[in-house]
């Protein structure tokens, strides 16, 4: 762990655990106080907080000077449905409609291009989670997220597109681990119970994730809201409700990190979705996936559930119900990532053009194909 991270207080040490959101589109007063209560690791920019390039561009910067350790400036920026910067450069298309790791390479390539220049440094994408025909049928939110209808092609496409992401110096986060992809609720509304097989889980769900990692390049993922009854996947807290994922350690340390080789960052998908709130407290969920060994925790849009999250955790370490080396290990890996974080390129308005222009090229062109 860097000299930085070693001289934390407690109190900043929890800080640095949790990615939040914050309420508008300026550093005013309000996410001033959020920031120096809670100290993040890192801050999530919804449509809420971006309104044109120069504005957002200022946003970043400012937030990155208010912290004390600069921290993961991200956004969900996948194109299509989930398209964060429609507002600055036009609507790009949905990874669906990459059909093949050129067309895959240049979307990439485009959101890097993007975030790097408006001062983001870590976007949560790709999605690998399986979306077949059959699956796309589901309303399980996810419709035309993935980037392709077979684990082949998902992963061809999503190393495609998460390299050239990368090279342009933003960081990549696979999603959502084990898989989403035969959910049949959305978990922004309810948790998801997926009785995908054993056999299917191994060879559709999990086998993106397992290739992509083996090849070295993901630094991040993120884990699922979602339970799996008919896999060897299932543990219960104390009161008999079934752990998702995102906060079940036999999912966690046991496939991600031991079974999958996972060496990166674990972060949860937002806790104050559905899947969560109607099951758990927050303060409750927050521990619970800290126990479970995930290294990140999102809250991404009440700052009465951020600080709530917060002092649950701060609470459990100062009491020794989480060890205080259980957050060390965490900020071990944090560290060792935000060390790869590059300083953003200087701010240039005339790039936002060339970017729509490249847009409407890909665009264009997938229409054609």
């Amino acid at each position: 762990m860097t000299d930085q991270f070693c001289s934390l207080s407690l109190e900043q040490k929890v800080g640095q655990l949790f990615i939040i959101g914050i309420p508008g589109a300026a550093l005013d007063d309000e996410t001033r106080l959020l920031l120096d209560e809670v100290s993040p690791g890192g801050i999530c920019l919804f449509a809420r907080n971006i309104r044109d390039a120069a504005q957002t561009r200022l946003l970043l910067d400012e937030l990155r000077s208010a912290s004390s350790i600069g921290p993961f400036l991200s956004v969900d920026q996948e194109g299509g449905l989930v398209d964060r910067l429609r507002r600055i450069t036009g609507p790009m298309p949905a990874a669906s409609l990459m059909q093949n790791s050129d067309n895959s390479r240049e979307l990439g390539s485009i959101i890097g291009d993007a975030l790097s220049l408006l001062g983001f440094n870590f976007n949560f994408a790709p999605v690998v989670d399986v979306i077949n025909a059959g699956r796309s049928e589901k309303a399980n939110g996810l419709y035309s997220r993935g980037f392709g209808q077979s684990a082949e092609s998902v992963v061809e496409n999503a190393a495609a597109f998460l390299l050239a992401m990368q090279e342009q110096g933003v960081l990549g986060c696979l999603k959502h681990f084990p898989g989403l992809g035969a959910a049949r609720v959305d978990s922004h509304e309810d948790l998801p119970v997926i009785p995908v097989s054993e056999a299917d889980f191994t060879d559709v769900d999990l086998r993106p994730f397992r290739e992509l990692i083996a090849d070295g390049n993901i630094v991040a993922v993120m884990a699922a809201h979602a339970v799996f009854p008919a896999i060897n996947l299932q543990s219960q807290n104390p009161d008999g409700k079934p752990l998702p994922a995102s906060l079940n350690p036999v999912c966690i340390d046991g496939m991600l990190r031991r079974d999958v080789g996972f060496t990166g960052i674990v972060i949860t998908d937002d806790l104050e979705m559905g899947a969560i709130v109607n099951n758990y407290g927050i303060g409750e969920a927050c521990r619970l996936a800290i126990a479970a060994g995930v290294d990140m925790l999102a809250i991404c849009s009440d700052p009465d559930k951020i600080r709530e999250g917060y002092r649950s955790v701060l609470e459990a370490v100062s009491n020794g119900e989480i060890a205080e080396a259980r957050i060390d290990a965490s900020l071990q890996r944090v560290a060792q990532i935000k060390s790869q974080l590059p300083a953003p390129p200087e701010f240039d308005s005339g790039k936002v053009g060339q970017l729509s222009n490249r847009i409407a090229k890909l665009s264009e062109r997938l229409a054609h194909n």
